[in-house]
């Protein structure tokens, strides 16, 4: 696939329209716990700095709209993408994180919560999953954030924040691929851009690109 900036031009360049869906980036979680939806929950020093990096490759592009999930994380990163082009920050509900019954807990593999025999229980079906929102539940409402964002900058760019598995699970909706998934395999770095690129209304590619550099998706603070 082409990146972003090298798009194949379009002879209908006026309906060609992207959406940067962004995930944030590294998080302040000393305690290394599943923080989900829960509130004060900040970038790190690093960060902050994929922020600013993620604002520097984006600041010659064409963007005239920037979202972002109303948690904290997410309305940090996209704060200096707005401020580069001198634009108001918008907010959606539908870019949150997932809700998770093992909020607030460690979840780490043969760590914290999952070696509880009480919470087994919450594991029991690993494809809607049971211990959280549905995945198309997810999907359903990641769709309708991207395309409000797509209807607002038509013929334009667009930035949407949001959060890993929303992201990914979104993504891999679009694929057509099955939503249920391994965590470990997820291509969705801290400060990544998942750039969906339309003519028109019609999704024509899928770009993925990690403009502050890769990270683990099992590290603490993602």
């Amino acid at each position: 696939m082409t990146s972003p900036s090298q798009t194949p031009p379009s002879s209908h360049a006026e309906s060609r329209t992207i959406v940067h869906v962004l995930r944030h980036g590294e998080v302040h979680n000393p305690k290394g716990i599943l923080y989900g939806r829960l509130p004060g929950y900040r970038l790190s020093a690093a960060g902050e700095a994929q922020a600013s990096t993620v604002a520097s490759v984006l600041a010659n592009h064409d963007i005239t709209h920037v979202v972002a999930s109303p948690l904290q994380r997410a309305q940090q990163t996209a704060t200096p993408i707005a401020d580069a082009h001198g634009l108001t920050l918008a907010t959606d509900d539908n870019l949150i994180e997932a809700d998770n019954d093992f909020e607030g807990l460690k979840v780490s593999v043969g760590d914290g919560a999952l070696r509880r025999p009480r919470h087994w229980w919450k594991l029991r079906d690993p494809f809607t999953p049971s211990w959280g929102e549905p995945y198309l539940q997810i999907a359903h409402r990641m769709l309708a954030a991207v395309n409000t964002a797509r209807v607002a900058a038509v013929g334009h760019e667009a930035v949407c924040v949001s959060h890993q598995l929303p992201v990914w699970t979104l993504r891999r909706f679009l694929q057509g691929e099955r939503l249920w998934h391994d965590p470990r395999n997820r291509q969705c770095g801290l400060a990544s851009l998942t750039s969906l690129v339309y003519e028109g209304d019609t999704l024509v590619d899928i770009v993925y690109s990690e403009p502050a550099g890769g990270s683990d998706p099992r590290v603490t603070g993602a």
